[in-house]
């Protein structure tokens, strides 16, 4: 992977900087050839993804970037098969570029048609986005036909297709509050996506990528960190393109930039306390308020505006580096920390300064750059944290629990240190909790299966199998019959089953929480080697 490679290089260059010579030998590891697989299929699919999107909003709207936008999608695809071909070899990386290729064809046809107003072009684009699923999933199954399976694999793509036509739908209308909110959805189901298909790739060639097949919650921090701050410079520039723009998108994009921080302050608090992360965001707000005003600046022409924004800038970084510094001696150094953040700064600027002077290539390049260094500030800070918390990130058979954490009605889903996002909710029916199951079930491990035809779901978790049908109030695991008490439940095309009888079922304590109506799930794990 040409990608992977370069972000190896400079990993290593950072962890020489940022961690001490003699790390413990018991410290668990965020990198590896499984993890690092599985971080940069991330941060590529999360970018195909966001990329994917604003090409399309570009598209719609006529402006004079979007043949940059759709360059860097294409780029993206070539990065993509670059890894592909790591795996597969070259005959099968052409093949996947070939068919990948495609779809982001058929969202164009889907663009094009909608800018007309041509309904029957619309669906035909819907019709072909159809086909390409399953062409897509059976090149996946082929390639390992022992760990992917093509109806699951086509499953998932239907989800990266409604999410990107929901974004975009929205937009059309002007629905910016869900445009966003889709958006941040359709990004953080790519890596959902991007684990799978490590899970898969590492099962199939253990040799070479070994220890995917457990819960690594070192990697899970790396994977989480990554994600978090790969959206934040990417909504950063969005929000500054739109600022700058007078776009009436503007202030959804700030706000789903506002949630970014919302969700990285959390991800603070989980691990330095409420009140550590209180002061990480102060601090992290500041310097996304110093960008408005520079963008403001630039709007009105305001050269010495502009310069104090820089200078305000320059003032954040250290403080932001002092932060973590003191949070973290034995492992952040305060002069490194600030160095990766002026990078950080530079890139963004640089993206937007190119955006403004029209020369919309290089803005495209610097975006992309932007992005791809906040996965080595990711890779760096999870290193530095799981080095100064060793017993908080050992894997299943050294933690003492695991908690899976859902909320009514949102799309948040938290196991231990990972946040990511369902693209439908738990919700409440006839005084129970329901839960989409396949969340639940990936989360920790399993395979999920669905058969449309029979309304049928399948989890298998090593030698069992459960069995759920949609409309029964019964199930089966391995063959045996178990009462449910309620039907299963189809919920926004997710399999959904009340959570008391699931976690009793997998032996979860449950505990509900009516000051913000959400579910906590723990599970004591085994202790021995």
């Amino acid at each position: 992977m040409r990608l992977l490679k370069s972000k190896l290089a400079l990993l290593l260059l950072c962890f020489s900087i940022l961690l001490p010579a003699a790390a413990s030998a018991h410290t668990p590891a965020t990198t590896g050839p499984a993890a690092d697989l599985r971080a940069a299929l991330g941060q590529l699919l999360g970018e195909h993804a966001f990329l994917a999107i604003a090409a399309m909003q570009k598209g719609y709207d006529g402006a004079p970037d979007f043949n940059s936008a759709a360059g860097a999608l294409n780029k993206n695809t070539d990065d993509l098969t670059a890894a592909v071909a790591s795996v597969y070899g070259k005959e099968a990386g052409d093949a996947f570029k070939a068919i990948w290729s495609s779809h982001i064809g058929y969202f164009v046809d889907y663009v094009k048609a909608t800018a007309a107003k041509d309904e029957k072009g619309r669906q035909a684009a819907v019709a072909n986005l159809e086909k390409y699923r399953f062409e897509q999933a059976d090149f996946f199954a082929k390639a390992n036909p022992a760990y992917f399976k093509a109806d699951a694999i086509a499953d998932g793509l239907k989800m990266h297709i409604n999410h990107l036509l929901m974004a975009f739908d929205s937009y059309v209308n002007k629905d910016y509050a869900n445009t966003y909110k889709d958006l941040r959805t359709a990004y953080a189901h790519m890596f959902l996506t991007a684990d799978a298909l490590a899970g898969g790739i590492a099962a199939q060639f253990p040799d070479k990528f070994p220890s995917m097949g457990q819960a690594n919650p070192a990697s899970d921090l790396r994977s989480a960190l990554g994600r978090l701050l790969g959206e934040h410079a990417n909504l950063a520039i969005l929000a500054m393109q739109k600022g700058i723009s007078g776009a009436a998108d503007f202030p959804n994009a700030a706000g789903a930039l506002g949630e970014n921080t919302d969700d990285l302050t959390a991800a603070v608090a989980s691990v330095y306390g409420k009140e550590a992360g209180e002061a990480f965001k102060t601090i992290w707000s500041s310097h996304i308020g110093y960008f408005v005003d520079y963008v403001k600046a630039t709007a009105v022409k305001d050269e010495k505006g502009r310069q104090a924004a820089v200078a305000n800038l320059e003032k954040y970084r250290f403080e932001q580096a002092d932060f973590f510094a003191k949070a973290n001696p034995a492992y952040f150094k305060a002069d490194a920390i600030a160095d990766g953040l002026k990078m950080h700064i530079n890139h963004l600027l640089m993206a937007f300064d190119t955006y403004v002077n029209k020369n919309y290539d290089a803005a495209y390049g610097d975006i992309r750059t932007a992005y791809a260094h906040m996965f080595l500030t990711g890779d760096a800070l999870s290193a530095g944290i799981v080095g100064q918390f060793p017993d908080k990130f050992h894997g299943p058979a050294d933690m003492a629990k695991t908690t899976v954490w859902m909320k009514l009605n949102s799309g948040e889903f938290r196991i231990n240190n990972a946040v990511t996002y369902m693209d439908t909710t738990p919700f409440l029916y006839h005084e129970s909790t329901f839960i989409p199951i396949r969340y639940l079930a990936e989360g920790l491990g399993a395979e999920v299966t669905w058969d449309n035809n029979t309304q049928t779901a399948w989890i298998k978790a090593g030698s069992d199998t459960l069995t759920f049908w949609i409309g029964k109030n019964y199930m089966e695991v391995n063959g045996m019959r178990k009462e449910i008490g309620s039907p299963v439940m189809l919920h926004g095309g997710r399999t959904s089953v009340p959570v008391r009888f699931i976690a009793e079922l997998l032996g979860w304590d449950v505990q509900w929480n009516n000051s913000d109506r959400s579910v906590t799930l723990t599970k004591a794990m085994d202790m021995n080697h």
